[in-house]
């Protein structure tokens, strides 16, 4: 009992390393949002511009300098010289100093000053106005926030979409890989009658041959459908940030879907929503603030400032002295606006340019919100069409058994109901996978 109980437990551990893994296309979106390289660096790109914001606010504060400079010459600077003599001595009276009969002697002077200086300084500017630059630039970079954000998003439902395809690409796969061991099971059991029927006498070699050869076939399909599968589920995996593993099954119904009329909305009223659209205007908005920040090149600056220094020769009969300001400071370009008038006329050319490009990109928007409806009606009504065909096929296989059984049918013609019947049921495995797809897009395109 104990044995039984050890090998149950080896046998539970094995069975737990090597389950499959059942993902749903929900399970699969959100890997994709979480791990695909593309939407983390769309976050990063979303960070760096906030950063970007937070420092062009900066420019509102004062600007602080700082510096210290030390200096050893070769030789002095500033050299005095001074040559000595006889000087009078002055007895307190002007009267008698040019008729002085004292004298004192004076040496030469030789005087070198700076042949050693530190000298430090502190400087504060304050911008009062530049033209509105700072303003236009904070306002700049608060739009190019908001332009990451819609890109981020963009760049979520393009990795969302593309996820959705592969996953549905592989439920394609897997799906004929059942209607493949359907036929090959058909095919078994074909084989075992027929070669029973050869054996007995009852046909000849040929058509014993045809089954053989039928089955071989479906082996080299079987295969290609296994490569097929493996190369789907990589890029899938590859898609969604996981690593391959080929125990991984994508869980999926093909049976139940919506009617399209659940989805419709009106694209003129969703276009707004559009982050492409949006975009647009972001672009148009950026030139009209260009224009004005170039604008601000050409407008007076006005700042004002103080700055404090401390300057010592390092001698030691001198002292270090310091010294303190307030200054104002005004910049007035002047030849600046001879080819300011041409620039700003440029940028304002630029502007009208994006203002077409939106009205140029609302026309195409809703073009290609009606391209994906269109192709949702399409697939849906291709859905009932190879629907009905597919029963037909059914019921033309199951006559066609019948017909052959009791010897009024050729077996080249069972072969050939049963291989309409699977080529049918692939054409339908696609064109509900591709409506999913086409569903999705259609959803993506008008904002949701």
């Amino acid at each position: 009992m104990k044995n039984l109980q050890i090998l149950l437990m080896i046998l539970g551990i094995m069975h737990s390393g090597y389950s499959q893994t059942n993902l749903t296309v929900e399970q699969i979106k959100n890997m994709a949002v979480k791990n695909n390289s593309k939407v983390k660096n769309s976050v990063l790109e979303l960070e760096a511009a906030k950063e970007s914001k937070q420092e062009m606010f900066t420019n509102y504060f004062p600007k602080v300098t700082a510096s210290v400079i030390g200096m050893q010459a070769l030789d002095p600077l500033l050299e005095i010289k001074m040559k000595g003599g006889n000087l009078p001595v002055y007895d307190g009276n002007v009267a008698n100093l040019a008729a002085a009969s004292q004298f004192a002697y004076m040496p030469d002077v030789n005087m070198g000053l700076f042949n050693q200086v530190g000298l430090g300084y502190l400087n504060v500017l304050q911008p009062v106005y530049a033209g509105g630059k700072i303003k236009t630039a904070n306002h700049l970079t608060s739009l190019n926030v908001e332009v990451k954000e819609r890109q981020q998003h963009l760049t979520a439902d393009e990795i969302l979409f593309t996820a959705e395809q592969q996953y549905w690409q592989v439920v394609i796969v897997q799906e004929k890989q059942k209607t493949l061991e359907g036929y090959i099971q058909f095919l078994d059991t074909l084989y075992r009658q027929v070669n029973a029927a050869f054996k007995n006498g009852m046909i000849i070699k040929n058509d014993l041959l045809k089954v053989t050869i039928r089955q071989q076939e479906l082996q080299v399909s079987k295969i290609q459908l296994a490569n097929e599968r493996k190369l789907a589920l990589m890029r899938l995996c590859q898609t969604i940030g996981a690593e391959y593993n080929p125990e991984i099954v994508l869980s999926s119904s093909l049976a139940d879907l919506s009617e399209p009329d659940n989805y419709f909305v009106d694209h003129k009223t969703v276009l707004v929503n559009r982050a492409e659209y949006q975009l647009f205007e972001k672009a148009a908005e950026a030139s009209k603030l260009e224009t004005k920040l170039k604008r601000a090149d050409y407008l007076p600056s006005l700042g004002v400032g103080v700055t404090a220094y401390y300057m010592d020769q390092f001698e030691s009969n001198q002292n270090g002295a310091g010294n303190g300001m307030a200054y104002a400071s005004l910049t007035v370009p002047i030849s600046d606006w001879w080819g300011a008038k041409h620039k700003l006329n440029e940028l304002k050319l630029r502007e009208s340019i994006t203002k077409n490009s939106l009205e140029d990109s609302r026309g195409l928007l809703l073009l290609q919100m009606e391209k994906a409806w269109t192709d949702v009606m399409e697939l849906n009504e291709k859905i009932h069409l190879i629907q009905a065909t597919f029963l037909q096929t059914e019921e033309n296989l199951i006559v066609s058994q019948k017909s052959y059984n009791n010897g009024i049918l050729q077996l080249s013609d069972l072969l050939e109901a049963q291989v309409l019947k699977t080529e049918t049921q692939d054409k339908l495995i696609e064109v509900k996978s591709h409506y999913k797809t086409a569903l999705t897009k259609y959803l993506q395109v008008t904002a949701r």
